[in-house]
């Protein structure tokens, strides 16, 4: 894979995401407990043998950058590298990233200093595990320009995609942006019998492109005035050029609402999950902090994620995801719920801490209940407060919370006081 360049565009201002994205860019959204979105694209990279990463980003991106720059560190000897490609204005444009295309445009002159035969171009902001060499080799077989990595889907996920249709060859014959259920038709395409069991025929696109370098220039050179992929280059290239579909079946999620990041955190938590975190083969990166075990005293915990440095005490926890150094005090519940953690611990002295912002002492106090909520990093729960949404009230904006597709959402540093009742 010496001969690929990976480019994992970071999303625009990530409103569907708010307020997880409030202080930060979509891909820098922390997962399962200690990951962060970014290091799926880079770690599927990483064990692909694709060394040479370019991360563009243009919203928020002061946390994705310190992250990238802790975390990935090649040796002289690999020659790899991450490397962020901010928007930036120069002679030839003024203007800031108007889209998928127009961000890899801009950054070409960047990507071509570099000798490479092939781009593959993903999305900063899904759950999945692939090995981009079984794609490449799919690719150079078929002798295609362009290869888009699809997944089979039901008629009612179908208008949330572009929809591919491909011959019994895997050409792609016909591309429709985001179909409205009752046009779908006849816009089904041959699937595995597995997949056609199931209902699901139509082929949507997972965003994943792989293009063959001079092949990507051509088009984004040919048309100036395109800026997205899905829009305007993919249906454009199809029919002037060879694009094929690499089928992919196993599990995928894109995560672009608050609904689809909470239930792809809690089913990790389960006892069989659609994602494997622990395969030896695809390894998980991301910054080593060197921190302590976890503790748990006099606590009742079922499927669950509890990470490094947290302290449980005398709590009941259940399906859901603890982050790094949460404490969670006496007679304390919390269920279905994602707490993504802290950057510090609650007993340090504020000016002993790396970190000047955020409160006192984040964490959850003892005698709390939490529900169904995404508690971002260095909240602070105060005593006896009760955090359900209990009246299943969709969407709302209260004082320091939010509900986002009928979750309780607490954004980061905040400080919800004792006896609160959200």
């Amino acid at each position: 894979m010496k001969s690929t360049i990976a480019i994992i565009l970071g999303g625009g201002a990530g409103s569907r995401l708010f307020p997880l994205t409030r202080d930060r860019s979509k891909p820098a959204v922390p997962l399962a407990g200690k990951y962060r979105l970014i290091d799926i694209p880079v770690s599927n990279c990483i064990n692909s043998d694709i060394n040479r990463i370019f991360v563009l980003t243009q919203f928020n991106s002061a946390s994705l950058n310190r992250h990238i720059a802790q975390t990935y560190l090649f040796d002289r000897y690999r020659q790899g590298f991450v490397t962020i490609l901010a928007a930036e204005q120069t002679l030839q444009s003024s203007n800031w990233f108007q889209g998928t295309a127009d961000a890899v445009r801009q950054s070409m002159k960047h990507v071509d200093a570099y000798r490479h035969d092939h781009v593959l171009i993903l999305s900063g902001d899904q759950l999945y595990t692939m090995d981009y060499r079984k794609m490449l080799d799919f690719h150079t077989e078929k002798g295609a320009d362009l290869t888009i990595a699809t997944i089979p889907v039901h008629a009612n996920d179908a208008p949330g995609f572009g929809i591919m249709k491909t011959d019994d060859s895997g050409t792609i014959t016909e591309f429709y942006e985001k179909p409205k259920r009752d046009e779908l038709g006849d816009k089904t395409s041959p699937v595995s019998d597995a997949m056609r069991e199931q209902g699901r025929v139509y082929l949507a696109s997972m965003g994943i492109y792989m293009f063959s370098a001079g092949i990507l220039r051509r088009l984004l050179e040919e048309s100036p005035d395109a800026n997205d992929f899905g829009k305007q280059i993919i249906p454009g290239a199809i029919g002037a050029h060879k694009v094929v579909s690499y089928p992919f079946e196993d599990y995928w999620s894109d995560i672009g609402t608050i609904r689809s990041f909470f239930e792809a955190n809690l089913q990790l938590a389960r006892r069989k999950p659609e994602f494997d975190m622990y395969n030896p083969r695809m390894p998980l990166y991301t910054n080593a902090r060197m921190l302590p075990p976890a503790k748990i005293q006099s606590s009742y915990i079922q499927d669950s994620i509890i990470a490094e440095a947290s302290v449980i005490v005398n709590a009941q926890i259940s399906n859901s995801v603890i982050g790094l150094r949460s404490v969670i005090g006496n007679n304390t519940t919390v269920k279905n719920t994602i707490m993504m953690g802290s950057d510090y611990f609650p007993w340090h002295k504020p000016e002993l801490r790396d970190s000047v912002q955020g409160p006192d002492r984040p964490g959850i106090e003892e005698e709390s209940y939490v529900e169904g909520a995404i508690i971002d990093r260095n909240v602070s729960i105060g005593k006896r407060c009760i955090i359900k949404n209990r009246d299943n009230v969709q969407e709302h904006d209260g004082e320091n919370f939010y509900i986002r597709d009928g979750i309780v959402v607490i954004p980061k540093n905040v400080r919800i006081p004792d006896d609160t009742i959200i």
